[in-house]
């Protein structure tokens, strides 16, 4: 099953943007324990080509990629280290290289996007998805708003999403949502409390049926 076709049957990833990160494996099993297979790791994070090679170092069931791509020397570093899709923020002078690094290792990118003009540049680029970012201050109308016009385009929003409205992304035409510190708090994972995250995974998962 492709990272797409994942997500499309998940309708979530989680975003990890932790300053410290315990076990970067462990923490893969806890968030696939809570229903979320998909999983970005981002270089907010130090040493993240590290965390990245311990994420794909045993069997989790987890999908694996790097988040807050900005250059294509953080493309290399992540396909590297295994990265499994690349994510970036916004679309910045290195675009084009970091979706040339994504495709040349025959794995997904997402570029993040807010307006249309955004989004037709993100999809000439040849994004596979387009990241929505920051998606909570115009809200799930306005993603309605952006499948209009783009029906094609698969649209994962990103920033402010929470359990209590992700399913409102969902239903105006979202492929995923993007759980951040909802589910992964960066003291859960810098503490190791990985039943706790499995929890939150968990009760994110279930608020999107």
């Amino acid at each position: 099953m492709s990272t797409l076709d994942l997500l499309r049957q998940d309708r979530v990833l989680s975003v990890v943007r932790a300053p410290v990160i315990d076990d970067a494996r462990d923490l893969c099993s806890a968030l696939v324990a809570g229903g979320i297979h998909v999983i970005e790791l981002t270089f907010t994070t130090p040493d993240l080509p590290r965390h990245l090679e311990r994420a794909a170092s045993g069997d989790t069931g987890a999908v694996v990629g790097a988040g807050t791509v900005q250059t294509a020397a953080q493309a290399k570093a992540a396909v590297d280290a295994g990265a499994q899709f690349l994510v970036t923020p916004g679309q910045g002078p290195e675009a084009a290289p970091i979706v040339a690094a994504a495709h040349g290792a025959g794995i997904p990118i997402v570029l993040g996007a807010f307006t249309p003009s955004e989004v037709m540049t993100a999809v000439a680029l040849g994004s596979d998805a387009v990241k929505i970012f920051p998606a909570h201050h115009l809200g799930p109308k306005y993603l309605k708003d952006l499948a209009g016009p783009f029906p094609g385009v698969p649209l994962v929003p990103s920033g402010g999403v929470n359990a209590n409205n992700a399913r409102q992304f969902l239903e105006a035409g979202a492929l995923a949502v993007s759980a951040g510190t909802d589910v992964v708090s960066p003291a859960d994972v810098a503490a190791a409390r990985w039943s706790e995250i499995t929890t939150k995974a968990t009760t994110f998962s279930t608020a999107l049926t």
